[in-house]
């Protein structure tokens, strides 16, 4: 992603401004990567995320599986990988001795349960964003990766970008002062995914093992590959989706930690006609109270527009800070802007301390665990951010402002939402549905 967003960004250096160029000018101290022995790991889920995963590890580790419930896409990444083996059942996976960490890419649904396998099969886990369906599963699975001492990376890679951390130790050094208010954004045009009826599943699909502990739903075309984020009983909306990555850059940068108090999001389906559940278009507000004193409260704005192609600084995605003396964008599309109090731009400085970051997110993930240090996204981390997901979407779904207790963790006077934060599993039962307790 980094990589990708410098060549983007230097394409069009020479009609950017000053300021953004010199982000790029920043030192960086590259941390190595060379290990004693490569890493064995297996890959679960290998729909399109995974591909960039594999490429990210590549040269750094080894993949000894493959898993998906679709074969011809665990096929695929076999090819990509050289991984040895093949499964549509993540637990052969899991017991794997040889196995030292797993890389997980399945569909939502599915990254908070396998994720708390993993850890219980003592596996060091990169777990892409979000990292839970639902805020209870995110609780679950901080719970036991402390519980088993294992290493999570959340994929919200813009944490171990050179760029994005130069930003925000900016923040820090106070190039615009306090920072008291971030709007985030997440701005593009999706397709129409139609309408459709249940039908039967690709003859190559292991649809039972697919919908997993998740509630059953007959197979149906448009709630499958990749379709399956606009569905509840999968996704999480585009919040979840694209916005996770925004809300938790703009929550770094505002330098508030745990779940905010005051939660109101507006929004619905204004311009697709089709089967989605989510929303097309939300207004999500988030408040910080601090200590209920002058200069210690903070709120966050998220807008997401999906139907639209109008986006700020001609970015899809993006964050800007305001302080009490000016204020600074930020896009991990590679631009940097900083305004100071008179609205004039103003070059970017050199950050008061050297941004070391690793070569990218997945290299940080295995340094990590194989030092014993904190990643970059570290699952508590992971969890704090995608609260904000979680929350926007109870918010919308049960068309209230939400006051929480940020000690508990728990919603105050509406049992509604209340009970979006977590979710109901297979009436059955399933092997993969996280323990409740």
């Amino acid at each position: 992603m980094a990589d990708a967003n410098r060549r983007r960004f230097l394409g069009s250096a020479a009609a950017g401004s000053a300021s953004a160029l010199t982000a790029f000018h920043w030192s960086n101290l590259a941390r190595g990567s060379s290990f004693l022995q490569r890493p064995v790991l297996g890959l679960i889920g290998c729909g399109g995320r995974s591909k960039s995963l594999a490429a990210g590890f590549a040269g750094n580790a080894n993949f000894a599986w493959v898993c998906d419930p679709d074969q011809s896409r665990s096929n695929q990444l076999q090819e990509q990988t050289g991984a040895r083996n093949t499964t549509s059942d993540l637990r052969r996976v899991l017991d794997d001795d040889n196995v030292d960490a797993v890389v997980i890419a399945t569909p939502d649904h599915w990254h908070a349960p396998a994720a708390i396998l993993a850890c219980e099969a003592g596996k060091h886990v990169y777990v892409e964003k979000p990292c839970s369906h639902n805020f209870r599963e995110s609780q679950l699975l901080v719970a036991a990766a402390r519980r088993h001492g294992v290493t999570i990376q959340h994929g919200t890679q813009s944490r171990s970008s050179r760029m994005i951390a130069g930003a925000i130790q900016l923040l820090r050094d106070g190039v615009i002062g306090d920072v008291l208010f971030a709007k985030a954004w997440n701005i593009q045009r999706r397709r129409n995914i139609g309408r459709a009826k249940p039908g039967a599943p690709p003859p190559n699909v292991d649809y039972d093992t697919w919908v997993g502990p998740a509630e059953m739903m007959p197979f149906q075309s448009n709630r499958f590959h990749y379709d399956w984020h606009w569905w509840h009983n999968f996704g999480t909306g585009d919040i979840g989706n694209d916005g996770t990555h925004e809300l938790d850059i703009a929550r770094w940068g505002l330098a508030v930690t745990g779940v905010p108090s005051t939660v109101s999001a507006v929004g619905g389906k204004y311009y697709f006609d089709d089967d989605q559940e989510f929303p097309d278009t939300a207004t999500c507000i988030f408040e910080w109270p601090g200590n209920d004193a002058a200069m210690q409260r903070r709120q966050l704005v998220f807008e997401m527009r999906i139907w639209s192609r109008s986006m700020p600084y001609n970015c899809d995605t993006g964050i800007e800070f305001h302080g009490t003396r000016g204020m600074l964008f930020v896009s991990k599309r590679g631009k940097l802007e900083i305004r100071d109090d008179a609205n004039h731009l103003m070059p970017a400085p050199e950050p008061a301390k050297q941004i070391s970051v690793a070569a990218n997110h997945q290299v940080d993930f295995l340094e990590s665990f194989a030092s014993g240090t904190t990643p970059s996204a570290d699952i508590q981390t992971a969890h704090e951010s995608v609260a904000l997901v979680h929350l926007a979407n109870a918010s919308l779904r049960a068309g209230a402002t939400l006051s929480i207790d940020p000690e508990s963790e728990s919603i105050k006077g509406n049992p509604k939402a209340a009970r979006l934060l977590g979710r109901s599993y297979r009436q059955e039962g399933h092997w993969g549905a996280p323990q409740l307790t």
